[in-house]
């Protein structure tokens, strides 16, 4: 373990965007084998790699980058790990960063997927998405600002959005059912 935070203290920008990827694509993998509704006929199906990659390419190429650069930035605005600066980045992020990622999330995999119309998931599922969001990262967020140290804060962040992930794969998948 001390190895592990020795190298986010030598290298905090890599060792984050590279763990930030790998649990992103991480969640995809997940919804894919346990929440993918395949039934029992199909559970030995393959893997979509070209799913988890365009997933793990989304996160790496937009979610791991903004996310360490958006951390930094409020940690520099907001500084310290006090109830004040905690609830300020907690407002900020969930008002900015919120619906910036789960935009980047649905147009991204439907640019990648060479879809015609690219907002039409975004469309259908972002309101049910950044709601959820809201309740789930507020808390995250709380956590993250008031014990993690800002060096850690993004892999932190990639662990918590594994489980936010899971969610939204799970939701991009559901093609067939409206949503709000």
């Amino acid at each position: 373990m001390s190895r592990a935070w020795a190298a986010f203290r030598a290298h905090p920008y890599s060792s984050n965007v590279v763990g930030y990827t790998a649990l992103f694509a991480s969640a995809d993998l997940f919804q894919q084998r346990v929440l993918g509704g395949r039934d029992a006929s199909q559970a030995s199906a393959a893997v979509d790699w070209r799913q988890t990659a365009r997933v793990a390419t989304v996160g790496f190429c937009f979610h791991a980058n903004f996310n360490y650069q958006w951390l930094r930035w409020l940690e520099r605005v907001l500084p310290g790990g006090g109830v004040r600066a905690v609830t300020g980045k907690v407002v900020v992020d969930q008002l900015v960063a919120t619906p910036l990622t789960i935009t980047a999330f649905y147009i991204g995999l439907s640019l990648l997927e060479n879809k015609d119309d690219l907002l039409a998931d975004w469309k259908e599922k972002f309101w049910t998405s950044y709601k959820t969001g809201v309740v789930f990262w507020s808390t995250m967020q709380a956590v993250n600002f008031s014990l993690v140290p800002p060096v850690a804060r993004t892999v932190f962040l990639g662990g918590v959005a594994l489980v936010f992930t899971i969610f939204l794969c799970h939701l991009r998948q559901q093609k067939d059912h409206k949503l709000e």
